[in-house]
Order: C-alpha cells, then sequence, then structure tokens
C-alpha cells in the first residue's frame, strides 16, 4: 500500500507553510513567471493563470494524497501573502528519503525564507515523519540556490555532469534551453543537529526553530 504524508500545516517564527488554496492562484502564477524560476526551473513558460490553478488545486494535492511527496504553500505569518514553494518529491518510503524543491517570490527574496521554510520541513520530516535522508539538487550555476544548501547544513555529495536542462536568455530576448551539471547535495538529522549545537549567527535556523527549542 503506498504511504502518504499528513494533510498539515507548519509554523516557524514567522512563516506558515500550508496547502495551497484557491486564493494563492494570482500571486502563484506571479511569483512562477519570475525570470529565475523561468532559467532554473522545468516550469513552463509563460507560466499563466491556467498553470498556476492546475498546480494549486489539482497537482499539488495529488503529490500527497497519490504517495510522491508534498507541497507547501509559503505565506508570511503576518501578511499572510505568499512568499514562496516547498515541494519533497521523488519520495521513497522504504529508503524514508526525499527530494527537496524550493521557490521563493521575486519580492521576499534576501529575507532568509528559503533557509527557514526547507529547515522547517527537515525538522518536521525527520522529527515527526522519521525521514532518513532530504536531498538537494541544484544547478551548477544557480550559486542562490547552492548558498541556501550550505546555510541550512548540507553537504555536496558530488557532480552529476549535464543533467540538468535551464534555460538562457537569447538575443532576441527569448528563451534558449541549454544543459548544465547537478550538484548532490544531502541533509540527515544528525547534520541539523549538528547545526544546534554552532553558536548564534545563523537567522534562517534561529527563525526557523526559535519556538521549538
Amino acid at each position: 500500500m503506498t504511504s502518504t504524508f499528513p494533510d498539515i500545516s507548519i509554523s516557524t517564527d514567522r512563516l506558515v507553510l500550508r496547502p495551497f488554496e484557491a486564493e494563492d492562484v494570482p500571486a502563484l502564477a506571479e511569483m512562477m513567471s519570475d525570470e529565475l524560476v523561468t532559467a532554473w526551473t522545468s516550469v513552463p513558460h509563460p507560466y499563466t493563470t491556467a498553470h498556476a490553478r492546475d498546480w494549486a488545486l489539482r497537482e499539488a494535492p495529488a503529490e500527497r494524497t497519490e504517495g510522491r511527496g508534498i507541497v507547501f504553500a509559503v505565506t508570511e505569518f503576518l501578511t499572510h501573502r505568499l512568499v514562496g514553494c516547498v515541494h519533497l518529491h521523488h519520495t521513497d518510503w522504504r529508503a524514508l528519503s526525499a527530494e527537496v524543491g524550493y521557490v521563493v517570490a521575486p519580492w521576499a527574496r534576501g529575507e532568509g525564507y528559503a533557509c527557514e521554510s526547507v529547515l522547517a520541513v527537515a525538522e518536521w520530516l525527520f522529527r515527526d515523519q522519521k525521514f532518513e535522508r532530504l536531498e538537494l539538487r541544484t544547478a551548477a550555476d544557480n550559486t542562490a540556490s547552492q548558498q541556501v544548501a550550505q546555510k541550512i547544513g548540507c553537504i555536496s555529495e558530488g557532480v552529476l555532469r549535464n543533467a540538468w536542462i535551464g534555460r538562457g536568455r537569447t538575443g532576441d530576448g527569448g528563451w534558449s534551453e541549454l544543459r548544465t551539471d547537478l550538484i548532490i547535495w544531502s541533509l540527515l538529522p544528525e547534520d541539523l543537529d549538528e547545526m544546534r549545537e554552532q553558536p548564534a549567527g545563523n537567522p534562517g535556523y534561529a527563525a526557523a526553530f526559535g519556538d521549538w527549542s
């Protein structure tokens, strides 16, 4: 029988991670139309309101109910504004491992929201779901995503050569597909334990778990 994650929400000091709702569709469409999202993900381009509605109301719920993973809309605690998305996928229920992907809205970047939301999901995955491994894959030129992996304590395990197709701008303002390497990162429960023992100075981690210590 296929295993599934529970239908839950996760709260941190600044964020609420919850299932997508119909009201999120306009903000989701805007977020996923950003140039960096187009460049580093495989989402359709142009990304339309119809794409956002299908993802929020059909595809994202099916990830959980069909046992593939779980999708969280990331919102600000105070404003309820959509700031991003965290997606657990490629879930292996026997090995208790999953891969995580994340997107942050352009206006919300630089606030530590990616670190905070991914760490909150990792803590829940390890503590409540008893998983043993979380994996991230970042394109070789996507330095922002690599910084997130490093800040939350991930270990770089190697490179998958020529394994990803990104997008780059063409001279006429369009987009062309570009092959690139993927860097593999992993996070284990003991890595989070080591993060807790580090001196203060990691705002993302402190914000994520300040109310759980």
